[in-house]
């Protein structure tokens, strides 16, 4: 996988959390339509975002520090057998987030990284991750020092994946918060429910399937 289409998988993948309505947008609406105001619905979507950057954060970061200790092809395939299983386990136990609409940042916050984390958001990445020509993974290095750069260099890389990867995701979901709030309702989405819940949990499996075929492949 070339470098600029990692970054692109990394923004798509974005985009992709950002469409599933248990990722926050539909939260949003729902609070928009509570305080009668896109005020309410824009005000919602700043700490969903954060809560969704830290979970993948997490997952970003323990892969790039594994990287120095672990094989990269142990890595490759334990990740993916995590993904399969993960998403194998959802499809039997599906999760649903509940909370009160009466919320503080904090608190959306904490619920937006409580979801990414149950639904395995950042678990996705990691097929992306470790195809990127990260310095970590790659440098036979001798010295603690050189490990010390090369994870610091690995650490900005992931940081600024983060990023690309939340702002399509809050992008994404922005745009259907407001497009549902304005014009569409909730009416529509009772109507026409669609298992997104089915689509991510297939989309786990699938993840994990495409990294063990790249471990195959190396």
């Amino acid at each position: 996988m070339s470098e600029a289409w990692s970054w692109l998988a990394l923004a798509g993948l974005g985009a992709f959390h950002g469409l599933n309505p248990a990722m926050g947008w539909l939260f949003a609406v729902a609070l928009g339509l509570q305080r009668q105001s896109l005020r309410g619905v824009l005000w919602a979507l700043p700490p969903i975002a954060l809560g969704h950057a830290v979970s993948v954060a997490i997952v970003v970061a323990l892969v790039t520090i594994l990287q120095l200790v672990v094989d990269l092809s142990t890595l490759r395939w334990s990740a993916a057998l995590l993904l399969i299983g993960f998403g194998i386990y959802r499809l039997v136990a599906r999760h649903r987030g509940r909370g009160g609409m009466q919320v503080g940042f904090g608190d959306l916050t904490l619920w937006s990284f409580l979801m990414a984390t149950a639904h395995g958001a950042g678990l996705m990445l990691i097929p992306v991750w470790l195809n990127m020509d990260m310095p970590v993974a790659h440098a036979d290095h001798a010295n603690h020092s050189d490990h010390i750069r090369a994870l610091a260099e690995a650490t900005g890389s992931g940081a600024l994946a983060v990023i690309v990867h939340t702002a399509a995701m809050l992008v994404t979901a922005g745009l259907i918060a407001v497009c549902v709030y304005r014009w569409v309702g909730l009416a529509f989405l009772r109507r026409g429910w669609i298992n997104v819940d089915l689509i991510w949990s297939i989309a786990l499996i699938v993840a994990g399937g495409t990294l063990l075929a790249l471990g195959v492949r190396d």
